[in-house]
């Protein structure tokens, strides 16, 4: 029997251990090319839709869109705000909601709505019960009804962490995308 030096075995050893901590806090992202948008415009954020199984995901991805959007320094933000019965409701698929929301948003001469779908928003079962979000954004032009971008993502995190921190980071991450062609 073969016996590895004990450097060699330590290596091996650290080596293994940060691949599978790669893997175990891992995210997908896919987006669209970021569109030229006014940065200092009023913005809106429409309701998200939750298809997910846990209540009220979709208002907690929206709150945490509108914080994002203010520190990304972008002009007023505004959100059309829904009641806990109406986000069991609401549909991002359903045309007459979604068309409410936008006149909602002209009434206030908004230029751009930020409205998405939360389809992960759990602790994942297990002796770890790691956090996973999965979201779905985009940007809409207010005027036209236009979505001008997309982007997807999913993230999972470690388990001591709070998944509001990991849906922070990916709807982070997606902003980031969409708002880099910003002026």
């Amino acid at each position: 029997m073969h016996h590895y030096p004990t450097a060699l075995r330590r290596l091996h050893t650290l080596l293994i251990g940060g691949a599978l901590l790669l893997l175990s806090a891992c995210s997908t992202l896919d987006r669209g090319t970021a569109p030229a948008l006014e940065r200092q415009a009023t913005w809106v954020v429409l309701p998200f839709a939750n298809h997910t199984e846990t209540p009220l995901a979709g208002n907690r991805a929206e709150a945490i869109a509108q914080a994002l959007l203010h520190a990304q320094g972008v002009g007023k933000v505004l959100r059309y705000e829904t009641g806990p019965q109406q986000e069991a409701l609401f549909d991002a698929g359903d045309s007459k909601r979604q068309q409410e929301a936008l006149d909602w948003a002209r009434e206030r001469q908004a230029r751009y709505a930020l409205t998405g779908a939360v389809d992960e928003w759990r602790y994942k079962v297990g002796v770890d019960g790691e956090p996973a979000a999965g979201v779905t954004l985009q940007i809409i032009d207010i005027g036209s009804g236009d979505i001008l971008w997309s982007g997807t993502g999913g993230k999972s995190g470690w388990s001591r962490e709070a998944l509001s921190a990991v849906a922070q980071k990916l709807i982070r991450d997606l902003l980031q995308s969409g708002l880099s062609g910003a002026r």
